[in-house]
């Protein structure tokens, strides 16, 4: 079977060069270079080809014993190593045919009939279609190679798996694609697969994702088949649609890595005929504005239009498009071409320089690739917004776009045919210049009918008209379809072109040479278009006619433009061109008065406009209606029937005025002649049609009627019988209306049946389903019977399309159904507005509703419980231009009910208010306010102190104007701005002040501020007298005083004192206004302490620390600022109870650091002790045992040494067992710490006291005293003293000394040691008076504690005189 390769195989990625794996570019390199040598050896050297291993593609194997022809040499697809192991399969030089794309090069027999030249020609010249040999093979070679095919694949297999056996680690390697899948451009409803060949190993998992998701095919069964077998994969897309137009990708991963390749499939319709889309005046027919999006830039023209492409070959496609509608202001200057190849985003640019032309020749296309194309506009203020993006095309010779894109299917044929010798190609036929502008020039031509078996391109000529010196134009590559753009030509020059062929064999003959051809545009702008003539169509369009331009070529279409007369300015009415001359121009605002342009264009650019139309008022064109539909029967007696209809859906634009009704006897089938049935117009949709006959069998048609005229009658009517109703029940309600439309509510009306039945009707039943919903899903809206002929429905869902029906009851029953009304679709329209209460400064109240959907013809009708308010005594309506509103003459009880407004002449514009007894209430009370306002205040009138002690009265209104008025009265006097009162009013905040310097006692009384803006009033009083005065006035005269007192400097914080922690008393204040000259001086009970290092003055805090406090330290102190500025005092009573306080504070202190009762075993018994922070001598405990006061004896004493306090028991005794506790006392609660002195049980007993006792007179080592100091030492003042102690214990103890209960630590007065843990020495290095004191020496260790006690008396020598 032969065949040509099919375009989608030409450029697959399998059979371009740069897309073959290393391995395989081996092999071609080594089969071109050794090409020559083919000719010449023997078939047998297949064989010899088997040792030279990887280098040679194609290695020889076994002759197969399923082969029948011995004779030829088997071509091979095993890769063999040095060692002749066979590590793989090499992927082959894939051709094809029509039928099948093959996987394999010809047979070897065929290439070692090459020549080496011939091959090296036909590589440079050849790049698909030399690949187009018919190739055919016989049944028994097929089922040979098919059958070697599977061996050889087994046995590849096989080895594979030993290999990795044997040595895995080595063979490990991550993912390869060794074919990677390709890209795509099918039609609809088409299948398509993507193929790959992967290598590594482990064996790479595979998976397919589109646009990154994940393919799943179980999610859509039969829609993707994916498949895998020997490392080939594929991904097959059932029936293409338009959805699968996507990237897709192949991910392959195994544990040495993941990698991942791309594949774009474009799926294309199928576009039938455009249908005009004009748009007409017909019923259903809707209109969708279409406007551009804004410039980025302000002042850019809009974005080009309908990007097409044509004459597209294998490098070169013709991009056209049409001219945007606006401009921006500024003509256009010219348009840049964009390129983008399927399957990536980067786009390109064509064209260097703007293009006038709305054609342009993109070349440079790479054969077999898909692109996709888009315009942008430029004028001097910008550049556009791009277009939309032209269809996919493919860059591919004409005559491959007509063959299948059925995908490659691995079948291989085999040929026997031998390739023919190179043929040198013809002249080509039929060169012309298709298309000349000044920016290029396109030629198109036809291959030569002598081309050999293989492709040919082409070389292109130029020549100056009139010379003979001829130019190649595309010297480097030439191309391969017969058309090309030339550029870069000399505007105004003529020039001659021809063409030559070439192939591998040569280049040919030229063409004939074209006639002389000028640079230059041919084609002209057309002219204007002529009288333009606007005509009434709708409330919002105008229908507007042109005549045609003359002598427009190639004529694309036309841009109608309107303008609001006195504006100036015009805008495009239709985005895209219009090739006839009728437009019907919508969007226009009603009542408005406008003026049309048109301006025709081409591809040169477009014309001038046409001149300006006469002015024109949008208003809907009056035509009589369309007919009434939907006629039924309300009521039928002997000689009677009352019909009932809907009204027409287009009314002429004019109001109904009536109806006709005609009528038609039928007899057996067969209908009689019309009559009329009403010769005067009625207005109801309902008549009583007289005159019939009982029993017989009747047609009936209606006709609309407006000031247009009569329209035509609408279809026959069923037919009914003319019969007396007899039923007990009522019959169907009828003229049912929907209004008030909403996303969730609508208001349905309708009028009662004519036929009551047996008894009047006394209620009605709603019943509602969804427009597409079964006769079966009517269910009710209320489950009791509503007795107005109107219902609010409130459970509709936003955005379902309803209809509605009537029933109704009487006390036989329930009636027949009314017919249903049109279906209603659930939605608020834009612009949809409420009526809305207002009540105006007089206090008028009135309802008000705005509507700006109005027609010439609309009419606001105002309705009470949906009945029309005809009657002005209670109501009074108002309209002006697009308001309306309902003013209440005097409210009332009277006027509680439902008040709506409907607008005729437009899309349902209504709305409705229910005035309630509440709401009535409230509205009447706003009303009172606005007859007589008060200006409401945010404050009531109040009074505060300000600096100096000024006193200001003060309020805010809450809305005030600028020109409200303020009365300042005192006890029915008014106040008059003064020295005494200063008043203010800040209109843009509202707060009205009055300040006053003092207070006397004549300004006892009441104060009032009087305010007054236009009607509205307000006042607020303030009372001050009695207690309230004085205490007020004590105040003010109190802060004058402290704002005098702090000019100077002065106490900030007054004098206050602060125990810390270590028990040191500080007093302390806080100043301020101070400066260097300040003074501050310390008194105690008025006489001066002099200042010390205790005394600090630093950061306007003043401190005075007085240590060791004592009863000596009570006493009245007194702290004095001063400057010459002034001075200030602070004052501290630290006598009796404040010194009482003081200590009790300090007590606190020493309480709280108090430590753990603990017990100790000493040589005479049991000692309990504490220590603390710091002993004082007035500092008050009680020792209680077993909750008692205990009373000391010689046995049972207390005492402190140091900071210790404790409680010494002599030779304890069982009675001595129990709770001990030492309390401290502050004054208040005081502390206790106890401990238990028990028997038993984790608290420590009086035996094991005793036990502990003995053991420390038997075996420790405690700290002690052993003598050398005396009790009473008298020293003379200036002299030195040195006393010496021994100190015993183990482990060493600790030695402290302490003068007056406080511990004294070593410096160059007192010279303290402790040496070989034995001696201790206390030096005074000079003596003075101060030393005089109680001295002690305390030293513990683990085991215990003990002090010696001594007294040092110091006197001087004249007073020992």
């Amino acid at each position: 079977m032969s065949g040509s390769i099919p375009f989608y195989q030409k450029q697959h990625r399998h059979y371009d060069r740069c897309y073959r794996s290393k391995e395989v570019e081996s092999a071609v390199s080594q089969y071109q270079s050794s090409s020559s040598s083919y000719a010449t050896r023997s078939r047998a050297s297949a064989s010899l080809s088997a040792s030279r291993g990887l280098s040679a593609s194609y290695s020889g194997l076994e002759e197969s014993r399923l082969s029948p022809i011995p004779k030829r040499a088997k071509p091979t697809y095993l890769a063999m190593d040095k060692e002749n192991q066979i590590i793989g399969y090499v992927v082959p030089i894939f051709r094809g045919s029509q039928e099948y794309a093959s996987g394999l090069s010809d047979t070897e027999e065929a290439r070692m009939k090459e020549s080496a030249g011939y091959m090296a020609r036909r590589n440079l010249f050849t790049s698909g279609l030399e690949m187009e040999r018919t190739e055919q093979t016989s049944r028994k070679v097929s089922v040979r190679q098919s059958a070697e095919h599977i061996s050889l694949s087994k046995r590849i297999y096989e080895n594979e798996e030993y290999h990795k056996c044997m040595n895995e680690d080595s063979l490990m390697h991550a993912p390869e694609f060794v074919i990677k899948p390709r890209s795509h451009t099918v039609w609809e409803k088409q299948c398509v697969r993507l193929h790959c060949t992967v290598s590594g190993w482990p064996d790479p998992r595979v998976v397919w994702y589109k646009n990154n998701v994940t393919i799943d095919p179980m999610a859509r069964p039969g829609k993707y088949k994916l498949q895998s077998s020997y490392n080939m994969h594929s991904l097959e897309i059932d029936r293409c649609d338009f959805d699968d137009t996507a990237q897709y990708r192949v991910s392959a991963m195994n544990s040495r890595g993941e990698l991942s390749t791309f594949a774009s499939v474009v799926v294309k319709r199928f576009k039938g005929e455009e249908e005009n889309t004009t748009p007409a005046h017909l019923t259903g027919n809707v209109y969708v504005p279409v406007s551009d999006a804004d410039a980025e830039v302000e002042g850019a023209p809009g974005a080009p239009l309908d990007v097409t492409c044509q004459d597209a070959s294998k490098d070169y496609v013709i991009v056209t498009w049409k001219q945007p509608a606006v401009d921006g202001g500024n003509s256009i200057l010219g348009y840049f071409v964009d390129r983008c190849e399927v399957g990536t985003t980067h786009w390109s640019q064509c064209n260097d320089t703007p293009i006038k032309f709305a054609r342009f020749p993109v070349t440079g296309l790479v054969e077999g690739r898909s692109y996709t194309f888009r315009v942008r506009a430029v004028n001097k203020s910008g550049m556009s917004r791009p277009s939309r993006t032209s269809e996919v095309v493919a860059a591919m010779d004409p005559a491959d776009r007509t063959r299948s894109s059925a995908p490659w299917t691995g079948q291989i044929i085999v040929t026997e045919e031998e390739p023919a010798e190179g043929v040198v190609p013809g002249r080509p036929k039929e060169l012309e210049v298709t298309e000349a502008t000044k920016n290029y020039v396109v030629l198109s031509w036809k291959a030569p009918g002598e081309r050999g078996h293989e492709g040919i391109m082409y070389y292109v000529e130029k020549c100056v008209s009139g010379t003979d010196s001829w130019q190649r134009v595309n010297t480097e590559i030439p191309v391969k379809s017969p058309r090309y753009a030339l550029f870069d030509l000399a505007e105004g020059k003529a020039y001659r072109f021809r063409v030559r062929c070439c192939n591998s064999a040569g280049v040919g003959e030229p063409s004939e040479a074209t006639e002389a051809t000028t640079v230059g545009d041919k084609l002209d702008i057309p002219s204007a278009p002529g009288r333009v003539v606007p005509t009434r169509n709708t409330d919002t369009s105008v229908v507007v006619s042109w005549e045609a331009s003359r002598n427009a070529k190639e004529l694309v279409g036309y841009y109608i433009e309107a303008s609001i007369v006195g504006s100036n300015t015009f805008e495009p009415c239709n985005n895209k061109p219009v090739k006839a001359t009728r437009f019907v121009c919508h969007g226009l605002v009603t009542g408005e008065s406008y003026v049309f342009r048109v301006k025709a264009l081409n591809a040169a650019g477009l014309s001038e406009c046409s001149q300006e139309s006469e002015a024109i008022k949008v208003k809907a064109a009056i035509a009589s209606p369309t007919p009434p539909y939907g006629i039924s029967v309300l009521e039928c007696v002997r000689d009677s029937m009352v019909l009932a209809w809907k009204q027409p859906t287009f009314i002429g634009g004019a109001d109904i005025t009536g109806y006709f009704v005609d009528y038609r006897e039928v007899i057996n089938g067969v209908p009689g002649k019309w009559h009329e049935a009403n010769v005067k117009a009625v207005s109801d949709r309902a008549y009583r049609v007289s005159d019939l006959k009982e029993n017989r069998k009747y047609q009936f048609q209606v006709r609309a009627a407006n000031m247009a005229g009569v329209g035509i009658p609408s279809l026959p009517s069923e037919t009914f019988i003319c019969e007396e109703w007899t039923i007990a029940v009522p019959g169907p309600p009828h003229d049912l209306q929907v209004t008030e439309v909403r996303a969730n509510t609508l208001v349905l009306l309708f009028k009662p049946p004519v036929y009551q039945g047996r008894d009047p009707v006394n209620g009605f039943y709603v019943d509602i389903k969804e427009a597409d919903a079964e006769e079966e899903a009517w269910r009710g809206v209320n489950e009791k019977a509503i007795s107005t002929n109107y219902m609010k429905i409130k459970i509709l869902k936003e955005g379902v399309t309803y209809v509605f029906r009537v029933r109704a009851q009487n006390k036989a029953g329930v009636g027949k159904a009314s017919e249903p009304t049109e279906p209603v679709l659930a939605e608020t329209k834009p612009g949809t507005t409420e009526i809305v209460v207002d009540i105006d400064d007089d206090g008028v109240i009135s309802m008000n509703f705005a509507c700006s959907n109005l027609t010439p013809d609309s009419k606001f009708v105002w309705s009470k419980n949906y009945k029309e308010i005809t009657d002005e005594t209670r109501i009074t309506v108002a309209t002006s231009g697009e308001k309306s509103k309902a003013i209440f003459n005097m409210p009332a009880e009277d006027d509680i009910g439902i008040y709506s407004c409907a607008v005729t002449h437009t899309n349902g514009e209504s709305s409705s208010y229910t005035l309630s007894a509440e709401e009535l209430k409230k509205l009447l009370e706003i009303s009172h306010d606005h007859k007589f306002p008060i200006i409401p205040l945010k404050t009531e009138l109040a009074v505060e102190l300000q600096e100096k002690g000024r006193i200001r009265f003060w309020l805010q209104a809450e809305k005030i104007s600028a020109n409200g008025k303020i009365e300042y009265v005192f006890n029915d006097n008014t106040l008059s701005q003064g020295e005494k009162y200063k008043m203010n009013f800040n209109k843009d905040t509202g707060v009205i002040e009055m300040i006053m310097e003092s207070l006397l006692q004549e300004d006892e009384g009441t104060f009032t501020f009087q305010l007054q803006d236009g009607k509205a009033t307000n006042q607020s009083s303030l009372v001050l007298i009695g207690e309230v005065f004085k205490g007020l006035q004590k105040e003010s005269e109190f802060m004058c005083k402290e704002w005098h007192r702090k000019q100077g400097p002065h106490f900030v914080e007054y004098l206050s004192y602060e125990v810390t922690p270590e028990c040191c008393v500080f007093l302390k204040c806080k100043v301020g206004n101070i400066k260097k000259e300040t003074v501050a001086l310390w008194y105690k009970d008025g006489r001066e302490v002099k200042g010390d290092g205790n005394l600090t003055f630093t950061e306007g805090v003043l401190n005075l620390e007085i240590a060791q406090i004592s009863k000596k330290d009570a006493g009245v102190y007194e702290i004095v600022m001063k400057d010459d500025r002034g001075k200030d005092t602070s004052t501290l009573n630290l006598t009796e109870q404040g010194f009482r306080d003081l200590m009790n504070e300090m007590f606190s202190h020493i309480a709280n650091s108090s430590t753990a009762l603990k017990i100790q075993s000493t040589e005479e018994g049991i000692r309990l002790y504490s220590f603390v922070s710091y002993y004082n001598e007035a500092l008050q405990v009680t020792w209680h045992h077993k909750d008692s006061a205990i009373a000391f004896t010689d046995r049972i004493k207390s005492g402190v040494v140091g900071e210790q306090l404790w409680l010494q028991i002599t030779e304890p005794t069982e009675k001595d067992k129990g709770k001990y506790a030492i309390e401290f006392h502050d004054g208040k609660g005081g502390l206790k710490r106890t401990v238990e002195l028990a028997g038993q049980g984790e608290t420590t007993s009086a035996s094991q006291i005793l036990s502990g006792l003995i053991l420390v007179l038997l075996f420790s080592d405690r700290a002690r005293v052993a003598g050398g100091l005396p009790d009473v030492v008298t020293i003379q003042e200036l002299k030195a003293l040195n006393l010496t102690c021994n100190i015993s214990g183990d482990p060493v103890p600790e030695v402290v000394w302490l003068k007056n209960e406080r511990e004294i630590v070593s410096d160059d007065h007192y010279i303290m040691k402790f040496e070989s843990g034995k001696y201790a020495s206390f030096t005074i290095t000079t003596v003075n008076t101060t030393d005089s004191g109680k001295y002690s020496i305390l030293v513990k260790n683990k085991y215990g504690t003990e002090s010696a006690d001594f007294t040092i008396s110091v006197f001087s020598p004249d007073s020992k005189k």
